[in-house]
């Protein structure tokens, strides 16, 4: 299923369910299949946004972190038959970065952000 985010000052924003349910969430709402963020509520969102990104990105630093002092304390046979794989994950920033501007100039000029009308 997708989300279609809908604003009258902004273009519309598809997202796949999954991230749509993530970021609904995040910002505290139900993940129906209707629903709509309101002018007063934005400000809440983007920063619950913002706050979700940077615990993301601090774990991802933590976790890169750990892995590179456990990659130093392998032997260096072992290290060699690992081979890094490209990330492939793509991050709530990344995700959520279109709906925040979304959320910012809906904000800014007094409209809502509406889903599934």
């Amino acid at each position: 299923m997708l989300y279609k985010f809908k604003s009258k000052e902004t273009s519309d924003l598809i997202m796949l369910e999954p991230h749509a349910r993530q970021i609904l969430s995040l910002i505290g709402k139900e993940s129906g299949a209707q629903g709509i963020v309101l002018p007063d509520e934005m400000a809440m969102a983007i920063q619950r946004l913002h706050d979700a990104i940077q615990a993301e990105e601090l774990a991802k630093a933590e976790a890169k972190r750990l892995a590179a002092e456990h990659a130093k304390s392998e032997d260096a046979t072992d290290a060699s038959n690992s081979k890094d794989e490209p990330a492939r994950h793509v991050s709530l920033r990344q995700r959520a970065t279109p709906f925040i501007d979304m959320l910012k100039r809906a904000q800014a000029a007094h409209v809502e952000v509406v889903w599934g009308v």
